[in-house]
């Protein structure tokens, strides 16, 4: 873990700038954008659900949640939108003849289980043991 020294230059004062690192994966709008779209309990129960059972069909999905289709649909494009679910294609259709499936993604595993805050302090840690080498 980092030391209390090096966490003080990730939250400067002012509250806009050093809160990642410089060569960060994402902008801290991402992380947030991630953030928000869990906060809303219909896409938490989805990305919890495909964490939980790993991949599913949208149909499957409708089933195990008991969310219509169209309200479904438009969950998951917001989770896909902030990358924390894909949708993927199958080359061959599964038995009910599906092609597209939804699976949570490294990030999506990731917020679900630590948080935003958490996540971005993973990634200082990783710079830092990175940089000391």
């Amino acid at each position: 873990m980092a030391e209390s020294g090096d966490r003080s230059r990730r939250q400067p004062s002012d509250g806009r700038e050093g809160f990642l690192p410089e060569a960060s994966l994402l902008e801290l709008s991402e992380y947030l954008a991630m953030q928000r779209a869990i906060g809303n309990e219909t896409r938490f129960r989805v990305l919890a659900t495909l964490v939980e059972a790993g991949a599913m069909t949208p149909t499957e999905l409708e089933e195990r949640l008991d969310v219509a289709g169209n309200t479904l649909h438009y969950h998951l494009d917001e989770l896909v939108d902030v990358g924390l679910v894909e949708n993927r294609k199958r080359s061959e259709p599964d038995r009910e003849g599906l092609y597209s499936y939804y699976r949570a993604t490294s990030l999506g595993e990731g917020i679900l289980t630590h948080g935003v805050r958490e996540l971005i302090e993973e990634e200082w840690d990783a710079l830092d043991a990175y940089s000391s080498d």
